[in-house]
């Protein structure tokens, strides 16, 4: 009975198939209600009792080797067919979800394209800034009502340290580093003490551009606008400039142009008046450039500063200026075929 044992052994170990079939029916020869090791299991009774401990051994023995069998052919079967399956070329392709950009980067990276067209260059600096670099560089009054902790973040008193208020502090370091011809654009984040609301946020992103040459006049600085609003918002639309007044340029002004809206008809955003505010602009005040140790009888230049959340609200026709800061997946996912 022990021969008989070890030839079955034999046997097992000899087993290969590539088929499930096959290993089946292996498994029900030899592990089945009516199989081999059942019949040797019945037939235990039967043996001598100095072989029955060896006989255990080679029938447990058997046992564990035609489970390890069985396991191993399917494994192989199923590698095989891993293998050499084939790839159905018909079927659809597997969709990605592609990433989008930001609807304001989108129109940063337009607005600063526009203005590399004509030779500007990009220059940034700190969010956090100093009082002489935000205000008093900028012919700030120190009872400016931006100097006031109701309309200005302050991180520091004494001396003050704030979270910029507008990128114009970028242009007086760039000016106090260079003395002759600057023609640079300062995009960025800044911050101002304000409520919540559809139409205001305590951040948002401006982007200011600053022009310094031997002979700048205000005719360049229209020149400069007009090109601007004729590539982005079209050759078609209308502009205006109004008479303004801001602390660090002189003359001043404020340009409109025709509602894109109501092409100047009159609705909700243009306030039924036809015409949108998109920024302001002006010469540089001799005083900024007597603070950044330019002389102002040998150097001018112009400066202009538009919020990059009005144009995009403009561009798109977006009502809500909260929506810019949900990260609400239904509105980015908008912007998707955006550049």
């Amino acid at each position: 009975m022990l021969d008989k044992v070890k030839k079955y052994i034999e046997e097992v170990d000899k087993f290969s198939s590539n088929s499930i079939e096959e290993i089946e029916n292996f498994r029900i020869q030899y592990l089945g209600k009516n199989g081999i090791i059942n019949d040797l299991f019945y037939s235990f009774k039967e043996i001598p009792p100095n072989e029955k401990k060896i006989f255990g051994i080679e029938l447990n023995k058997l046992k564990k080797n035609i489970q390890s069998k069985i396991n191993d052919q399917k494994l192989n079967i199923k590698n095989i067919n891993d293998d050499t399956k084939e790839i159905d070329l018909s079927l659809p392709a597997t969709k990605f979800k592609s990433g989008t950009r930001h609807p304001i980067s989108i129109v940063k990276n337009e607005i600063i394209e526009i203005f590399k067209n004509i030779g500007f260059i990009l220059s940034n600096g700190p969010e956090i800034e100093d009082d002489w670099h935000n205000f008093t560089a900028l012919n700030l009054p120190k009872d400016h009502p931006a100097r006031d902790m109701q309309d200005t973040f302050f991180i520091q008193k004494n001396p003050d340290y704030i979270l910029r208020t507008h990128t114009s502090s970028v242009q007086v370091r760039y000016m106090e580093k260079n003395k002759e011809t600057i023609k640079i654009l300062s995009p960025g984040r800044v911050f101002r003490n304000e409520s919540i609301s559809a139409r205001s946020h305590c951040i948002f992103h401006q982007i200011e551009g600053l022009c310094i040459n031997n002979s700048t006049t205000f005719s360049d600085l229209k020149s400069c606008i007009y090109y601007f609003v004729k590539s982005f918002f079209g050759e078609y639309t209308k502009i205006r400039f109004r008479p303004s007044y801001f602390p660090f340029t002189e003359p001043s002004a404020e340009v409109d142009i025709s509602c894109n809206i109501c092409n100047g008809k009159g609705c909700n955003v243009c306030k039924y008046s036809g015409w949108v505010e998109i920024l302001g602009c002006g010469m540089i005040d001799p005083n900024v450039l007597k603070n950044c140790e330019i002389d102002p009888t040998l150097k001018s230049g112009f400066a202009f500063g538009m919020g990059i959340e009005r144009i995009t609200m403009l561009k798109y026709q977006i009502s809500d200026l909260r929506l810019f800061f949900e990260n609400d997946i239904r509105f980015l996912n908008q912007f998707n075929l955006s550049i």
